[in-house]
């Protein structure tokens, strides 16, 4: 093989590695959860690049993929109390990229929008929050104080970037704070227990005061009848009566005998006999 046939053997054998080379960087492939922000000699498209297989500009041209899922990333806040104690905070946002802020975010924010974007104004929105309510407050209302943080933070970012949730994972007081919240807890705690042993004493006794005025009044009651009705007790006796011959029977209501005002009942009453049997005929029963 002459000098001639090798040259030209080597200069298609470049041509063939440029082509292969030109046709790779002519396209490209945008991962599912991801958008391509499309930057051609240090300009940035207007128009983002969905998921999937596209073409582009061979070696002038390159695709840069930013993520539109949900994305989590832990944070902390430091921040003070109403009345002036320190609270850490560690919390985990989730947060998410909207299609439509894909070229903004590129183009005005540089590196993780989270950190340039995000995480300063959590932290500003936590802090406002926290800033009007006492140390204990904080510690007691942490849904409220998770639920105001989160619409400051909406508020700030705006609609260029989503924030999902914040998740406060812990509230960290001081020691002595700590201890202060424990010790005042407890004795809220004894004290309502004090209070419903209180309440629960004054309903027996409002309870044990009905009761006694019910038993009052039905006395009362019983006692009318009985003054206006003096038969009623006799009705009663022979209601009650056993069957079983007394020895004994009394009269009537008290008074003198010849008044009349009571009422005689003739029961039989057997004395034993000497066999030890009971006999005898029915005996009028008479006052005394």
């Amino acid at each position: 093989m002459n000098g001639s046939s090798l040259a030209k053997l080597i200069g298609f054998g470049i041509i063939i590695i440029v082509l292969v080379v030109a046709a790779a960087q002519s396209t490209y492939v945008v991962d599912p959860g991801f958008r391509g922000v499309q930057v051609t000699l240090g300009k940035v498209s207007d128009e983002f690049k969905p998921e999937g297989f596209g073409t582009k500009s061979p070696f002038v041209s390159r695709i840069v993929s930013v993520p539109v899922r949900q994305l989590t990333r832990e944070l902390e806040a430091e921040c003070y109390s109403s009345d002036l104690q320190q609270i850490n905070v560690a919390l985990r946002v989730l947060y998410r990229i909207p299609e439509a802020s894909v070229v903004k975010i590129y183009k005005e924010f540089a590196g993780d929008p989270f950190d340039s974007l995000i995480a300063p104004r959590i932290q500003e929105a936590l802090k406002e929050v926290t800033a009007l309510q006492s140390a204990e407050q904080v510690v007691k209302k942490r849904e409220e104080i998770k639920a105001k943080a989160l619409h400051a933070s909406r508020d700030k970012i705006g609609s260029i970037l989503f924030v999902e949730d914040i998740v406060l994972e812990n509230i960290n007081l001081s020691k002595e704070l700590e201890a202060a919240i424990e010790s005042k807890m407890v004795q809220e705690q004894e004290a309502a227990k004090a209070r419903f042993t209180q309440q629960k004493a004054q309903i027996e006794a409002d309870t044990a005061i009905i009761k006694a005025k019910g038993e009052a009044e039905a006395i009362r009651v019983r006692a009318e009848a009985i003054r206006d009705n003096p038969g009623l007790i006799q009705l009663q006796i022979v209601e009650k009566w056993d069957g079983r011959s007394p020895l004994v029977i009394g009269g009537g209501g008290g008074g003198d005998s010849g008044s009349g005002n009571g009422a005689n009942i003739l029961l039989p009453i057997g004395l034993p006999n000497s066999s030890g049997q009971t006999g005898g005929a029915a005996t009028p029963a008479t006052r005394r």
